[in-house]
């Protein structure tokens, strides 16, 4: 049976390549927690829109919704990502949350505005082992979302999750403190979906693309992180794919 799984992840892995799938072992994976109704974050904003063009990392702008109540409702935001970055506080030992707040690799934060402190962070991670480099394969065949792994070198527990994103979504805001901005929003997560357990044991996982298709969406990430929704730790590994394959 074991002998069977391995060659059945060989075959999968090699028709995810052959049909333009994404492999990524990124130096970094960039969570952005934001708010239409923060008058700092537009400038984080910016810099994530910037960072979304290096192809050596991950980008994911995760809209909070706590700023609703000074009169602008977050038209992006997901309560998932507010408890998402509340986990975090509790995990890195915070007793509060704020934005505009950058997670490096799951386990770094720093000012959302500041690419210096973000580079550093990201050399930080790198330097202490805890980069995702784990290798994750993504790609959409015969609309199915296909995802695998091999066996991991780690022997951290956690948990696999696909991410399906908007790439860029403009946003008229006409009330709060960013009243009269058009401000642009990039990779805004649209939905979390768990996929399963990461027990370090290869594996294989299957999507129907009309699960996750809504609301813009045009790129998927999956990610797989050590810990629980709840106590959040490192990115194990991470891959990035268009939702649709461009045809030139």
């Amino acid at each position: 049976m074991v002998v069977r799984r391995i060659a059945l992840l060989v075959v999968f892995a090699s028709t995810l390549a052959g049909a333009g799938g994404a492999r990524s072992e990124p130096r970094a994976v960039i969570e952005l927690f934001t708010s239409q109704g923060c008058s700092a974050c537009p400038a984080a904003d910016r810099l994530l829109g910037e960072l979304a063009h290096d192809a050596s990392v991950i980008t994911m702008s995760l809209p909070i919704d706590y700023w609703d109540y000074i009169g602008w409702q977050d038209t992006l935001a997901l309560p998932e990502n507010s408890k998402r970055q509340w986990a975090y506080a509790h995990a890195l030992g915070e007793r509060g949350v704020s934005t505009p707040q950058a997670i490096i690799n799951g386990g770094i934060q720093v000012l959302g505005s500041d690419r210096s402190a973000i580079e550093r962070a990201i050399e930080q991670s790198r330097e202490s082992d805890n980069e995702p480099a784990l290798p994750v394969l993504i790609s959409v065949v015969d609309d199915q979302i296909k995802v695998a792994m091999a066996n991991g070198k780690t022997s951290r527990a956690g948990e696999i999750w696909l991410c399906s994103m908007s790439k860029a979504v403009p946003v008229v805001i006409s009330r709060g403190e960013n009243r009269g901005k058009t401000i642009t929003y990039h990779n805004v997560v649209r939905q979390w979906r768990r996929l399963g357990a990461w027990t370090g044991a290869a594996g294989m996982w299957t999507v129907p693309v009309e699960d996750v298709e809504s609301d813009g969406v045009d790129e998927l990430v999956v990610m797989v992180q050590a810990g629980s929704a709840n106590t959040p730790g490192s990115i194990l590994g991470a891959a990035m794919t268009p939702l649709r394959q461009i045809i030139p």
